[in-house]
């Protein structure tokens, strides 16, 4: 690709058959520390949004942009490097837990100033990464002010509940909301936690290409068993649609962007009266704030502006909404 020429190519290696990660950087070789300003750029995939990776640069300071991959290629450099001109842009690709555990990695993105966790399969980021040098390393950075931001799957690790995914297809495409609002203890839904720490997503959990592709089903499911296994007695949610982003303020003040049908912020207030295996679901209770491109949202006191509010329930694997004609998006 022409802009492996603008910069630098370094390929790790052990051994002859064991490649143990990609650095593929543009722009400047030599890193800069500029002043930082914490925010967190929520995106929920099918194409990129502009204004996202402009408010990432800014807040980094246009500093050294990172991109975090578990597979892929560095397609994002020359866009980046292009759209808000950085001191450098760069792919770290890590396809595994050895690559997780090489302190090469680690030392390069503790050099970063804004990092992006790029769609792909969130299962190897839990697999791959999870309790692993690499989880330090991002982990420290965000404690020390760096913007970060995820699209698809690389949102989908960005709260502290996380769909894992099964590692069987990009994005889990193929999980339908059907199927696990009729077993939400069917073997695919997989949940895990404190993956980041990212103060303002406590207690929450995110989703991409929502309505788009039929995700509120499974999402409810998955805030049932959130509760039902005893994880928090009233988790939350932040689901963004295709072509639609969530750009989040470190004291919790959001608004959203993009051309899709926006984010839905969703809350939830009692626990599932039945969330058991080989059953359908009943939880019932559920509020959800459909905030549409302009709209703002306080994480802090769960408020919006500019947005419709509407509730929904669960019953029977069924789901029921205040909405006029029962639309559930």
């Amino acid at each position: 690709m022409k802009n492996c020429l603008l910069g630098v190519f370094i390929l790790f290696s052990i051994g002859v058959q064991s490649q143990t990660f990609q650095y593929i950087r543009v722009g400047n070789q030599q890193d800069v520390s500029p002043k930082t300003t914490p925010g967190y750029a929520l995106l929920g995939g099918g194409s990129d949004l502009d204004e996202a990776f402009q408010w990432l640069c800014t807040l980094g300071g246009r500093g050294d942009f990172l991109i975090l991959r578990a597979a892929g290629d560095d397609a994002y450099n020359p866009y980046i490097n292009d759209l808000c001109k950085p001191n450098s842009v760069a792919t770290l690709i890590i396809p595994h837990r050895d690559s997780a555990s090489d302190p090469k990695v680690s030392e390069i993105i503790s050099h970063a100033e804004a990092i992006f966790i790029a769609g792909g399969d969130q299962a190897r980021y839990i697999n791959f990464w999870m309790s692993t040098p690499v989880q330090k390393a991002i982990n420290e950075r965000i404690a020390a002010g760096v913007p970060v931001g995820g699209t698809s799957a690389g949102l989908a690790v960005l709260a502290q509940f996380i769909y894992s995914a099964q590692g069987d297809a990009p994005d889990d495409e193929g999980l339908k909301s059907s199927e696990t609002l009729v077993d939400p203890y069917m073997p695919r839904v997989i949940l895990r936690r404190d993956f980041l720490n990212i103060d303002v997503l406590r207690n929450i959990l995110t989703d991409s290409h929502f309505a788009k592709r039929d995700r509120m089903g499974r999402s409810l499911t998955f805030l049932a068993r959130i509760m039902k296994d005893g994880w928090s007695p009233a988790p939350r949610e932040i689901a963004v649609d295709e072509k639609s982003g969530v750009l989040i303020e470190r004291g919790g003040k959001a608004r959203v962007i993009g051309t899709g049908k926006g984010a839905y912020f969703i809350s939830t207030h009692q626990g599932p009266e039945v969330c058991r295996g080989h059953t359908p679901l009943t939880l019932r209770d559920i509020t959800v704030y459909r905030a549409p491109a302009g709209a703002e949202f306080n994480l802090k006191d769960w408020k919006g502006k500019r947005g419709t509010s509407y509730g929904l329930s669960v019953v029977q694997g069924k789901i029921q909404s205040t909405q006029s004609g029962g639309e559930i998006y």
